[in-house]
């Protein structure tokens, strides 16, 4: 796994975050010093995708970079039938999945998420995607998902969050970024990534996500994992259980 030194050197102008063949190079070694909690949530994601698949099922992994998570929930099932279609736009990270998963169950399409066809799919995953779409998108993506999924589906979002109280979200942002120093990042590394990720990248309240996925007509909703400023959901339209 190549280490991520992709803005360890000064940069006198500092473009906007892409997922370019540098990012691909060094992806995996980025994403676990970037984000806390992503060492449980993607095997976590990948064993409660698998807990409701059954054979001949699909699970969409949609903004699947490497394939981390499709990989996650092939490892957890062995049903032959399942199959799990990862999609991305960028080409440099649909190559490199293809190359490094190669469990016949899986296939990798590069596409526009947004546009992607998911009729009958069981599962639909956006791990760590939706804060990179325009904000006006994202309720729409939403809605088409729930309308193409199976009435008994399960969607499962990941995302960093921001907190309505500034202070909250103040503490946990700076323990994040102490977080990233004690993982080896420089300040300089901290600094010059915050201002490339900064037009990309748009976060939301819980209590935001929460309201999408109700108009989206997913009828229960909640968060099972949080870390600082950093969380994710699972939403169905089941019928309730409760008396």
């Amino acid at each position: 796994m190549s280490r991520d030194e992709l803005f360890s050197a000064k940069q006198n102008h500092i473009v906007d975050f892409v997922f370019d063949e540098q990012v691909v190079a060094v992806f995996p070694d980025m994403i676990r010093r970037s984000v806390p909690g992503y060492e449980t949530v993607i095997p976590m994601t990948g064993l409660m995708a698998a807990r409701h698949l059954t054979n001949n099922d699909v699970a969409y992994d949609l903004g699947c970079s490497l394939g981390a998570t499709t990989l996650a929930i092939l490892q957890q099932t062995d049903l032959a039938g399942v199959n799990v279609i990862g999609v991305d736009n960028a080409p440099a990270m649909i190559d490199k999945a293809r190359s490094q998963v190669t469990d016949p169950r899986a296939r990798f399409e590069c596409a526009d998420l947004t546009e992607f066809d998911v009729t009958d799919a069981k599962v639909v995953i956006l791990n760590f995607v939706m804060q990179f779409l325009p904000l006006a998108a994202r309720t729409p993506l939403l809605r088409r998902l729930r309308a193409q999924m199976r009435p008994d589906g399960l969607l499962i979002v990941s995302e960093k969050v921001r907190q309505p109280d500034p202070n909250l979200h103040e503490r946990f942002d700076a323990t994040h970024l102490a977080w990233k120093r004690a993982n080896g990042y420089s300040d300089l590394e901290v600094s010059q990534k915050r201002q490339a990720l900064e037009n990309v990248m748009r976060v939301d309240t819980e209590e935001i996500h929460e309201r999408r996925f109700r108009e989206a007509g997913f009828t229960q909703s909640t968060t099972w994992f949080r870390c600082l400023n950093w969380a994710s959901f699972i939403a169905t339209s089941e019928p309730s259980t409760g008396r």
